[in-house]
């Protein structure tokens, strides 16, 4: 709990505004970013007595007066004002910090990882909403815990996605149940290197004791290795052999039962059936029976942005995986398609390499791309002999890949690239494509 404390909130995302509505009841809040557009948001956080000041220079405003830094996710661990806390022996911590340390007694369920959260996030919650568990969904799913703290009760169960971003400023926050869901090579410009990215992906079991349960991916060496030797019960869940749940033929078993047929999962694709294990087995934690299970699964159609079916036009089919903001993200896009695929890529440039898609791009026929990596995507293309065709935005793009697209063939938005070049957000993006593929005639 904070309280009469002097707190500067870095970054005016959704979690940043969240954090600082609900500790100016009690502290001396100023929140800064570079620009806010939204000045009913700026005049509702100075009604409730936050300062806010917009200024690219705002390690000029930060003193060692204040008690708490309170980053946004997505500020860079080598920003000026957390460099100054650091010397100023400040703590840098993030809104799911600051919202710990407001609960009750509850119990909590982290996922992490580099592919798949946001769909194991989803299917545990509704797995338990099922149940009749009072739960909450939260975190870098897009709903900021400190925005439900009033909501929430003494026994309740939080579903939180946790991000990387998230994890790399957490202190006393601690999970009972922690699912690490797979880990690949990204954010490795915010990490500096894949070594620093793992151990940041390690902080979801600190704090965690024997009466903690982690939920991991067998079939991942990385994980298997990394994980050896936490204090939590291990749970494993594997699409590649035998774990505690995995694939037996097909069907999904659990402990030596059947839990679910492949055929009556709607979604599809080894991923998701990874997903769904690592989602079974946090279940289980509370009991949840394999009917209520089977139910669930016979109508989760998937969550948005990721490998989203959008329309059927002209024999063509569209799909938004704006989610993939990563190269190995679209890797497993490209995997759930057996025909022709005319595919979109682009967006900010992180510097990362395309070359790891090349094995799975046999059956695309086209390039198109956009946004700032639209030059570094048209390169690679052209050095392995891939058609590509080069765009300035997304509705160009996406009325390309239209008039390249014959009978039969999936136009896929799999951007490999994260979105705030041209996008304030994923979502964003996303529901951008889906727009301007439902006009599409």
């Amino acid at each position: 709990m904070f309280e009469g404390k002097k707190i500067f909130i870095l970054g005016m995302g959704k979690s940043g505004c969240a954090v600082a509505k609900l500790l100016a009841k009690d502290n001396h809040v100023l929140i800064t970013d570079v620009k806010c557009d939204d000045f009913n948001l700026i005049k509702e956080l100075e009604n409730l007595g936050v300062n806010v000041i917009i200024t690219k220079e705002q390690d000029k405003i930060f003193d060692d007066s204040y008690d708490y830094v309170v980053k946004n996710p997505g500020v860079r661990l080598d920003h000026p004002v957390v460099l100054k806390a650091k010397e100023f022996d400040i703590p840098v911590i993030t809104e799911l910090e600051v919202a710990y340390r407001y609960l009750p007694e509850v119990k909590i369920v982290g996922i992490t990882g580099s592919n798949g959260k946001t769909t194991t996030t989803t299917i545990i919650y509704e797995f338990l909403k099922a149940a009749g568990l009072p739960v909450h969904l939260a975190g870098n799913i897009g709903y900021p815990l400190c925005s439900q703290i009033d909501q929430i009760k003494n026994g309740d169960v939080l579903v939180i996605e946790i991000s990387s971003h998230q994890l790399a400023n957490l202190d006393k926050f601690k999970v009972d149940v922690a699912v690490l869901t797979n880990l690949y090579q990204v954010h490795l410009d915010f990490f500096g290197n894949y070594e620093n990215y793992k151990l940041d992906k390690l902080r979801i079991f600190n704090n965690q004791d024997e009466k903690c349960v982690a939920i991991l991916n067998k079939g991942d060496k990385e994980v298997y290795e990394l994980t050896k030797n936490l204090k939590a019960k291990k749970e494993y869940f594997s699409s590649k052999g035998e774990a505690n749940v995995y694939i037996k033929g097909e069907d999904i078993v659990y402990n030596g039962e059947k839990v679910v047929s492949l055929s009556d999962i709607r979604v599809k694709g080894v991923h998701n059936y990874e997903n769904i294990m690592a989602a079974i087995l946090a279940a289980k934690e509370f009991n949840v029976s394999n009917d209520i299970l089977k139910e669930v699964l016979n109508n989760f159609a998937g969550v948005e942005h990721r490998i989203e079916f959008v329309r059927r036009l002209n024999g063509r089919e569209f799909y938004n995986d704006s989610k993939a903001t990563n190269v190995d993200s679209t890797i497993t896009a490209l995997k759930s398609f057996n025909n022709e695929v005319v595919l979109i890529l682009g967006g900010l440039d992180r510097g990362h390499s395309f070359e790891p898609l090349l094995p799975y791009l046999k059956n695309v026929k086209q390039i198109v791309c956009y946004g700032e990596t639209k030059e570094r995507i048209k390169a690679f293309a052209c050095e392995n002999n891939i058609d590509v065709t080069v765009t300035n935005n997304l509705e160009e793009a996406t009325h390309a890949a239209y008039n390249i697209s014959l009978e039969g063939d999936t136009i896929l938005l799999s951007p490999a690239c994260a979105s705030w070049d041209q996008y304030k957000s994923f979502e964003d993006r996303g529901d951008e494509f889906k727009k301007i593929v439902n006009e599409l005639s």
